[in-house]
């Protein structure tokens, strides 16, 4: 069964002087690969890998050209136009991909990057949506502790960072474990901190304790050297501080000062942490 907004591997059933047309046995009436975008060598018999969405004039349609995306997942896109219905997308088709008024979240602006939602409207058509939240899939396929990527979608200061996971499961990176800026578009590749009794992934961006250590102890070396040798925290430093000046936690602060004490590089003075000469 062919799948609107999908990649999928269908059969070259006939050859024509306008295309191919494609679909998955010699009973399919076929849909039309447009000549243009036609392989090399390819004959009747081929196997192609395409992917399937309608044309101007409401049409199923198959294509070679590289998608950014399936039905179900989100991506980045340029907005090219903005209309009183809506926004459309530059998704690398001759058709732009419609992101209707009522889908948009805040003004959009032609070449603003957008991160949207590929899904299927009441009238069968693709379109696109900045809801991103409400459309992403639970019981994504790992455990705690596992490594995943995933696109920043929405960033709300007081929960935390919006990743959609494998860019179609829900994902959160909560706002006590934000230490980086992020912003929606980029990519992210993090830890499974939790997994949630509805399915949804708590994660990190930080690895466990004991591998972040080396990593987080460099981090704070650099800044005893910006310092001139001398850093002016100790373990009474406000935790937002240390959060704001060198994106740790005051836990992780303590094991890389920890570290590199027992490395013999700094020595602990009343007021600050001085390189040791």
């Amino acid at each position: 069964m062919l799948e609107l907004g999908k990649k999928q591997t269908l059969k070259v059933l006939r050859m024509k002087e306008i295309g191919a047309y494609v679909g998955e046995d010699e009973a399919d009436a076929g849909i039309l690969l447009p000549k243009k975008e036609l392989p090399e060598g390819i004959e009747a018999g081929s196997e192609l890998e395409v992917f399937v969405y309608k044309d101007s004039e409401d049409r199923w349609i198959a294509t070679t050209l590289p998608v950014p995306f399936e039905v179900g997942e989100v991506a980045c896109l340029p907005v090219s136009q903005v209309t009183d219905i809506g926004a459309f997308l530059d998704w690398g088709l001759v058709k732009e991909l419609f992101l209707p008024f009522k889908e948009q979240k805040g003004k959009l602006r032609p070449g603003m990057q957008v991160p949207v939602l590929l899904y299927i409207d009441k009238s069968n058509r693709l379109c696109a949506t900045m809801h991103i939240y409400r459309h992403l899939q639970s019981h994504a396929p790992y455990e705690k502790n596992d490594r995943v990527t995933g696109m920043v979608y929405e960033v709300k200061p007081e929960l935390g960072v919006f990743i959609a996971v494998d860019r179609r499961y829900y994902g959160m990176i909560p706002a006590q474990e934000v230490y980086e800026t992020y912003r929606p578009g980029d990519e992210v590749t993090a830890r499974v901190l939790k997994i949630r009794n509805d399915g949804k992934l708590d994660l990190s961006a930080r690895r466990k304790a004991h591998a972040q250590m080396n990593e987080d102890a460099e981090k704070v070396w650099q800044a005893i050297l910006e310092y001139d040798g001398e850093l002016p925290f100790t373990d009474k430093t406000d935790p937002a501080i240390i959060k704001r000046e060198l994106s740790l936690s005051k836990n992780a602060f303590k094991r890389a000062v920890g570290h590199l004490l027992k490395q013999g590089r700094i020595e602990l003075w009343d007021q600050s942490i001085v390189r040791k000469k």
